[in-house]
Parts: structure tokens; sequence; C-alpha cells
């Protein structure tokens, strides 16, 4: 005999597909909240190490900017004692300067000549006289550009004054030169080359130590008071100065020549 089952059995699975998928959707919402969590805490963590980083990192360039600023005032400082020390060295260069200048105006001024005044601004020398003529000017000229320590001439003006007031009437040119001063390098350079082209002395010629002795500071002690007696004369004054007092190298000199 058949067996007939009246129980609601698919009412109960129902009810049993029901539980199970509420049971899978929850297990699904807890896996993705997991999930979510694990995500937020990776992130929070990757965030802290960068801000760290960053932390790091700024205060190695405050450290660096530090370091910048004081290797700034050390170029500064660099910087002015290089320019301490340029100066130095051309105030050094230039101590001679002044010497080799009077004793080559005193060899480059002819006859004919007379200075009044000189001014140096720089390198540059202005020269002011008077002169009998513009040969006797044209000839200092070149005078002073064969100078070893004196350069390139440049005539500012040259007039001829011939009988206006307080004018000399054997010297009525008034003219006005400005020099360009030669570097002491340079100028040493030259006066060395043209030392090592002077002809060498004959054999069997006689020489004395005093002749080739170098010239002491009292030689140039009496050029320097010929060129300043050259620069202060009167106009008009025609008299020849007197010679500077003879050196003990001079007197040398005259015994052995004797």
């Amino acid at each position: 005999m058949a067996r007939i089952n009246l129980l609601p059995w698919r009412t109960e699975r129902r009810k049993q597909r029901e539980r199970e998928f509420y049971m899978l959707l929850l297990a699904a919402a807890v896996g993705g909240l997991l999930a979510l969590f694990a995500l937020i805490g990776w992130m929070g963590a990757r965030i802290d190490n960068q801000n760290q980083r960053n932390t790091y990192l700024a205060n190695e360039i405050k450290g660096l900017d530090k370091q910048i600023e004081e290797i700034k005032e050390l170029d500064k400082t660099k910087s002015q004692l290089l320019t301490r020390k340029q100066i130095i060295e051309q105030l050094q260069s230039n101590r001679s300067q002044m010497v080799h200048l009077f004793d080559e105006m005193v060899k480059t001024v002819p006859d004919g000549v007379r200075l009044t005044s000189l001014k140096q601004a720089g390198d540059i020398l202005t020269l002011e006289g008077v002169a009998e003529s513009n040969a006797r000017v044209a000839s200092y000229m070149r005078s002073i550009d064969n100078s070893p320590w004196m350069g390139r001439t440049d005539l500012r003006k040259i007039e001829n004054k011939a009988g206006a007031k307080d004018v000399d009437k054997k010297m009525p040119y008034v003219f006005s030169l400005d020099v360009k001063l030669k570097k002491p390098e340079d100028a040493q350079n030259e006066q060395g080359l043209a030392s090592g082209s002077e002809p060498a002395v004959a054999p069997g010629a006689a020489t004395s130590d005093a002749a080739t002795a170098p010239k002491p500071a009292a030689d140039l002690g009496g050029q320097l008071n010929d060129a300043a007696t050259k620069l202060s004369a009167k106009p008009g004054d025609s008299t020849t100065p007197a010679p500077a007092a003879a050196t003990p190298a001079k007197d040398a000199e005259k015994g052995e020549k004797k």
C-alpha cells in the first residue's frame, strides 16, 4: 500500500534555505567588515610611516638649511679675506713704484721743459708744465713712451701764452699730459728685458767693483732731490740747480779712476 506524506515539507525546506541564506549573508558581512578594518589599519600604518619619513626629511632639510647659511657666511668671509689679500699684495707691489716713478721723471724731463704740477688718480698720472716749444713737448712725450715705468701718453692741451701776464718768456707753451702708468710687474719685466739686451763688456776692458755695484740709497736720494728742485723751480728762474752731494759710491768710483 502506498504511503502518502501529508507534512508541509516544502515549507520546512524553504525555511531552511532562508536560514542558510541569512547565515551566508551574515558571514559575508562579517568578512567584509574584517577586510575593511584590515585595510583601514594597513592604510593607517602606511600613513604613519610616511609621516615619520616626512618629519625626518623636514628635520634634515632644516639641518641642511643651517649648513647652507654657514657656507654662505664662510663664502662672505673668504671673499673679504681674498679682497684684503689682493689689496695687501697690490700695496706690496706698488711700494717701490713711486721711487721708480720719480727716478724716471728725472730721466725723462728734457731741457727746455719744466713741470709745474703732477696729480695721480689710480693708474693715471696728470702732468702739467711749461716748455720752450712744441718740439720740446713732443720730445718729452717720446721719452715717457720709452720709459719702462711710465706708459702711453695723451696730450690734453698745449697753448702758446706768449705775451700773457705772469708767463715766462723763455717757456711760453703751457701743456698738460695724461700718462697711463704701467703695472709694477710689467715694468720690472720690461726693465729686465732691457737690461738683458745691453751689449756685453769688451774683453780686457777694465772694470771696477764700485762701477758695477748697485747704486746706494744715497744716490737715489740725490736724484729725488734733483726732481724736487726741478718741480719747485719758479717760472723765469734760469739758474741751474745745485748738484747733489757726492755719495760714497761716486767718491770710490772717482778714486779708482784716478
